[in-house]
């Protein structure tokens, strides 16, 4: 197979495009699923609930602005496994690798899977143990339409997305208008203790996504201003998004209905709103964004695992990188994918699986936001294309508050952060060991 080099890639992707991409990834089932979760981190404190919502906004725009520097800086495809690579070392790319290959994008996807399951669950009136067997279907079906072709993933990813604003846009609109409940400084009910780490964390499950955009910098027309651009404005129309959502929900219900009702408080709203049948409408709306949020992951995931293989990094290489003859799709990585997958859905519950999966993902964004300071001070000589704003307040935001949120996890969940940490660090014996196999062979050859 003909290797293909950055020069070969086609930079085809302009502004309006990559702008579509970012609020497309970064939109799915998080707007819909956790505004009850962080109420119930911040003890049904409206107020501080909203400013999670708003701090993980602002954590995640500044988190975006830095990426986009190193992506002027190191414009190739493959995003955070390359620009860590790139600064650091190979180890910590390939740790980089091995995280979104075992636990976070199998985590994420996992976490998906049970809350559509849930949604739908409650939107047949099925008992609630129903979710888990409907979400293990989803994500059986959407892994085989993805084996048999990326063209057919693409054409459900294009009819979700197409559909997915949509319910954001009614929610936000009519619950603003219609809803008479009190928003700011409105009685919980509730004497527990509050997390505003946790609930921030819970948000940029919401958030998160947006990286796919730099991980493509190398198909970009002009990614110094293309991206930036992009994420920009990408990211504030997500947040504005995402305000408004939970500003609404707040108008039309009471912040402990919203905790109770958990992933079900929006579609609850909508029946309020529209009536049954709009209610119905609606809550089928929710259904097929966070389905097409599923498939989109199920899609691009692999592809990170399969990536690893060919390049003999992973145990079982020689079986993770065959492609169908017919098909043409890494359907041995969808497979190992979908199978760690589902092996998180019946161990966990979708939102311990959705705050692991971005700890994890984010103490390797941390590395990502140091390396454009150390980038700055080793090229010197060279001036990038694009600089962040307000260097070094932006990554140095984006520092302080990726740590704040990760301790934060690790506080309120140190055997969950634990495991996770494990399994990270069990990459580096596992690195050891290729690295060592890979140089036997190499001399039995020669």
């Amino acid at each position: 197979m003909k290797k293909i080099s950055e020069n070969q890639l086609k930079r085809d992707l302009g502004f309006w495009p990559t702008l579509s991409l970012v609020i497309g990834v970064v939109i799915g089932s998080g707007v819909f699923v956790k505004p009850g979760t962080v109420l119930g981190y911040v003890g049904g404190n409206t107020n501080l609930a909203l400013l999670a919502w708003l701090l993980g906004g602002i954590l995640t725009l500044a988190a975006g602005l830095t990426i986009a520097e190193l992506s002027a800086q190191i414009p190739k495809t493959g995003g955070l496994y390359v620009y860590l690579e790139e600064t650091y070392g190979k180890l910590w790319g390939y740790l980089s690798g091995w995280m979104q290959s075992i636990v976070y994008q199998p985590a994420l996807i996992g976490a998906m899977g049970l809350y559509f399951g849930s949604l739908v669950a409650h939107f047949f009136f099925l008992d609630p143990s129903w979710g888990l067997w409907i979400g293990l279907s989803a994500v059986l079906f959407l892994a085989i339409i993805n084996s048999l072709g990326v063209k057919y993933g693409g054409v459900i990813q294009v009819i979700t997305t197409a559909t997915k604003l949509l319910p954001i846009l009614l929610i936000a609109v009519f619950g603003l208008w219609k809803g008479n409940s009190q928003i700011f400084f409105s009685p919980s009910g509730m004497e527990t203790e509050w997390n505003l780490g946790a609930a921030m964390l819970a948000t940029l499950f919401a958030y998160d996504g947006w990286i796919a955009a730099a991980s493509v910098a190398g198909e970009m027309k002009n990614p110094s201003k293309v991206l930036p651009r992009a994420i920009f404005t990408g990211l504030i129309i997500v947040m504005i998004a995402y305000l408004s959502v939970n500003l609404a929900l707040l108008k039309v219900l009471p912040a402990i209905k919203i905790q109770t009702l958990g992933e079900n408080a929006a579609s609850t709203a909508s029946g309020i709103l529209f009536g049954e049948i709009g209610g119905k409408l609606l809550s089928i709306g929710i259904i097929v964004s966070i389905f097409g949020g599923l498939n989109g992951k199920i899609l691009s995931f692999p592809r990170i695992p399969y990536a690893m293989a060919v390049r003999n990094q992973l145990p079982g290489s020689r079986w993770l990188a065959r492609v169908h003859p017919r098909f043409g799709t890494p359907i041995i990585a969808i497979a190992f994918q979908i199978a760690l997958a589902i092996l998180y859905m019946c161990i966990s519950n979708p939102d311990w699986l959705s705050e692991i999966s971005i700890f994890a993902v984010f103490l390797f964004y941390i590395q990502a936001f140091i390396a454009v300071i150390l980038l700055r001070k080793r090229n010197q000589a060279q001036t990038p294309s694009y600089r962040v704003p307000l260097y070094p307040i932006t990554p140095i935001v984006a520092i302080l508050g990726s740590l704040f949120v990760v301790i934060s996890t690790i506080i309120h969940d140190p055997t969950g952060t634990w495991i996770a940490l494990g399994i990270i660090l069990l990459g580096i014996p596992v690195y050891a060991w290729i690295q060592r196999r890979t140089k036997q062979l190499a001399k039995a050859s020669s």
